[in-house]
């Protein structure tokens, strides 16, 4: 497999353009047959509208791509298939939660949602609520996941201007750090307390990582990738 790729950007220009997906369109049948084997193991998937993204360049400190509209299940079977329209990217916004001391902060995703078990920081594939004046807010949309998965809010973090985003096959994971005014012990606790006023959260658990050993086979390779260089670079 090809080692991630990390660009460090400070604009993003997403637009979301009406495309066909031919993928979705020629493979119909074998996508909802799909579909609705994973929806008998996992019965609280939905099938909603999801973005993806093609054409990303890098150049000049700028991220440019377009994105389309297309359904969960295609998503789905184009992931769980090996991707097999290379053209295609699953870009989406992470939030790199930073506490005061150093340690960053992720989630392990609930035996209900379609990632179950895997570790990483708060994000999701963007959906129609991303969408302003025509192009990807990413950066709304990384509020918006923070939120959603933890309760913590922008008034919680600092982000940085850069975003770190790092290519790996067929995903872009665009990381903006946010920094934390608490360390991290205090910062689990209060997600946990979060979490816990919850009927069905997206997180099961909360885990720091403090130093290369912290790291887990359940982290995605563009996890781990900014990670290491994170820590490299301290």
């Amino acid at each position: 497999m090809t080692s991630p790729i990390i660009h460090r950007v400070t604009t993003l220009g997403l637009a979301v353009r009406p495309i066909v997906w031919p993928f979705a369109e020629e493979r119909r049948a074998e996508i909802a047959a799909h579909f609705a084997e994973k929806q008998r193991e996992r019965p609280k998937i939905w099938n909603g509208r999801v973005l993806l993204g093609r054409d990303a360049v890098f150049a000049d400190g700028h991220l440019s791509a377009t994105y389309f509209e297309t359904d969960f299940a295609s998503f789905l079977a184009w992931r769980d298939w090996g991707f097999p329209d290379k053209a295609v990217f699953n870009g989406f916004g992470m939030g790199a939660l930073r506490a005061s001391d150093g340690a960053f902060i992720m989630g392990e995703m609930a035996q209900h949602t379609a990632n179950a078990g895997r570790i990483y920081f708060p994000s999701g594939t963007p959906d129609l609520d991303d969408v302003m004046e025509g192009a990807l807010d990413i950066p709304g949309s990384v509020v918006r996941e923070i939120e959603e998965e933890t309760g913590l809010t922008a008034a919680d973090y600092r982000a940085e201007p850069d975003w770190h985003c790092i290519v790996s096959g067929p995903a872009i994971a665009m990381m903006q750090v946010l920094n934390l005014d608490m360390p991290g012990d205090q910062a689990r606790a209060l997600i946990e307390a979060n979490l816990a006023r919850e009927d069905e959260p997206e997180l099961s658990a909360i885990h720091l990582v403090r130093g290369m050993s912290d790291l887990t086979p359940t982290m995605p390779r563009f996890v781990t990738a900014f990670i290491e260089q994170q820590f490299a670079s301290r």
